[in-house]
């Protein structure tokens, strides 16, 4: 499986950027897929998943800003982030597992297909 995502760039702190990934050699629909992000000096920290049965969950830090959704037929998962904040900054991965349970905590270890990012710049 392979994970390309795009529409990254940068952005004013309470601006919207929509960030995409392109999933090839798999059905995405049958799959846990998410989004993680990495700050600078920092480790990585899941932001969101969604499961093959819709279910979602976000961390806190982006609850009521960002949305996570997908659309099968395209084998393309979505990333809506409003009301963007100088913290949101870093490198955004696309993930993706074939274990339903991957969905259930954001662990990075629950994670076995990752995408190279894209990078995610907002300004105060």
């Amino acid at each position: 499986g392979h994970l390309v995502e795009s529409g990254g760039g940068s952005a004013q702190a309470g601006g919207s950027l929509r960030l995409s990934c392109v999933a090839s050699g798999f059905t995405s629909s049958t799959y846990c897929m998410g989004w993680f992000r990495q700050a600078p000096g920092k480790n990585d920290e899941g932001v969101t998943v969604v499961g093959s049965d819709g279910r979602d969950k976000y961390a806190d830090s982006v609850k009521g800003r960002f949305t996570i959704s997908k659309d099968n037929a395209r084998n393309t998962l979505y990333l809506e982030m409003n009301n963007l904040k100088a913290e949101d900054s870093g490198r955004y991965y696309c993930v993706a597992d074939p274990w339903a349970g991957a969905c259930l905590l954001l662990h990075r270890g629950n994670f076995g297909l990752w995408g190279k990012g894209t990078q995610v710049t907002v300004s105060s």
